[in-house]
């Protein structure tokens, strides 16, 4: 099982994002504080979980966090300010949600901007580590695969309901044959550098 904290007598509150590496749709963080000593044998990184046990796990974190946020920096915000920028400013937003100020940030990943002055601590593969990361990126990851699927109702030729927005084979295909949409991230790559080679 994760780990349930990462200090003894602080309030800490796990952190982390989804959507990063994706070509459309916002980032979506999340923040969560769970009780001290909380156990949940089946959380882990959402990565790691079918899209039902995400839903389902989703419903135990709201219900037994003491307290979470869930933010969202969308394709025009992260076009201003860059990808990373719009992932810290995701996760301080969540932070600024919660109705209680904690004490020690878990960070998943190797950085992150400091906020409010509020001490934190950037843990690699943290997900994969501390229930309240692990807690996090299912609650990120759940909201922003439904609103991709929300959104992508009207455009249904990108098949976000599947591909939630990331560079696969076919969302490029898409956006080759059907130009862009206004969810697109103008800033990305969002068809491949066709590179020819003359004699």
């Amino acid at each position: 099982m994760l780990l349930s904290s990462f200090t003894k007598d602080k309030i800490e509150a796990g952190c982390d994002e989804a959507g990063r590496g994706c070509l459309a749709g916002p980032v979506v963080a999340a923040a969560v504080i769970l009780p001290p000593d909380y156990k949940n044998q089946e959380l882990n990184d959402s990565k790691q979980l079918s899209r039902k046990k995400r839903d389902l796990l989703r419903k135990d974190i709201e219900k037994d966090a003491l307290h979470w946020a869930v933010s969202f920096v969308d394709n025009k915000e992260i076009d201003e300010v860059n990808i990373l920028n719009a992932s810290y400013l995701a996760m301080q937003r969540s932070v600024d949600q919660l109705k209680q100020q904690p004490e020690l940030l878990l960070i998943d990943g190797n950085r992150y901007k400091p906020h409010n002055d509020i001490p934190y601590e950037c843990i690699i593969k943290g997900d994969g580590k501390y229930l309240s990361i692990a807690a996090a990126s299912i609650l990120a990851k759940t909201y922003r695969d439904e609103f991709m699927v929300k959104i992508g109702e009207q455009y249904s030729e990108y098949e976000w309901h599947k591909n939630a927005g990331y560079p696969t084979i076919s969302h490029r295909e898409a956006i080759r044959i059907y130009g862009v949409t206004p969810h697109h991230r103008m800033s990305f790559r969002l068809l491949p550098v066709q590179i020819e080679l003359f004699d």
